[in-house]
């Protein structure tokens, strides 16, 4: 089997991108990547503590690797991180990059061509399923998720914090992806068939911060505005 490496951002669609790439079984999976706010500990744009991706990662036993980046990283400094960590991953063996991205084009043409410099195939498993189906399977499968950030442009606060659940999807307006794929609001999954046991946490204080596009291409065109509002729901590990 060939081995790959799973662009991790800790939330439903790259958990369930796994677990459906885990019952193909044409991959070895080797690692888990995520990018990283070095300057705060957090996943970068999901705000979600290092403590709790290192926790998943343990759950899914398979071993994690981070992208560090600063708190406004430019374009050159994302892909010359990205780049010296995909090599690394290329030399233990990767020959194939997983992605949990659905339908934007743009994404996917970008992430093909910088690995294509790598020898690094990209595999989107995802790919133009229907995001209602998605969700559908994300919990029929058993997982659970909690929001973890809103875009204010899309969502009021009361969304974040909320577990996704069928209310939760019955409630998005008519506007809102029920993924989530523009970057309307992001998760982090702490239960389901990819983890050996529960993400055990405490929620938080709810926090608003404006953000700008650091030029991570990895993000979606609505987290690229110039400037817009995010809501944040820290979550801490429960002890």
């Amino acid at each position: 089997m060939n081995r790959a490496y799973m662009n991790w951002s800790g939330g439903k669609d790259s958990s369930l991108c796994l677990h459906r790439v885990l019952e193909m079984k044409r991959y070895i999976v080797d690692s888990l990547l995520t990018s990283v706010n070095a300057s705060h500990n957090r996943i970068s744009m999901h705000g979600v503590r290092r403590e709790l991706l290192e926790a998943q990662a343990a759950s899914i036993g398979i071993p994690l690797q981070t992208i560090e980046l600063g708190e406004q990283p430019g374009m050159e400094e994302y892909e010359q991180a990205t780049i010296e960590k995909v090599s690394f991953l290329k030399n233990k063996g990767c020959t194939h990059a997983l992605f949990g991205d659905i339908f934007l084009e743009d994404l996917r043409r970008y992430r093909e061509e910088k690995l294509q410099s790598q020898d690094v195939r990209c595999v989107f498993p995802l790919w133009q399923i229907p995001t209602a189906e998605l969700m559908r399977e994300f919990l029929g499968k058993g997982f659970k998720a909690i929001v973890v950030c809103v875009n204010g442009q899309f969502l009021d606060k009361s969304y974040c914090g909320r577990l996704i659940d069928e209310s939760f999807v019955r409630d998005l307006p008519e506007n809102v992806d029920p993924c989530g794929e523009n970057g309307e609001y992001h998760s982090f999954v702490f239960e389901g068939p990819v983890f050996k046991y529960p993400i055990p946490f405490e929620k938080g204080e709810l926090v608003y911060r404006e953000y700008k596009a650091p030029g991570n291409p990895s993000a979606s065109p609505m987290d690229q505005a110039s400037k817009a509002g995010f809501y944040f729901c820290d979550l801490t590990i429960k002890i």
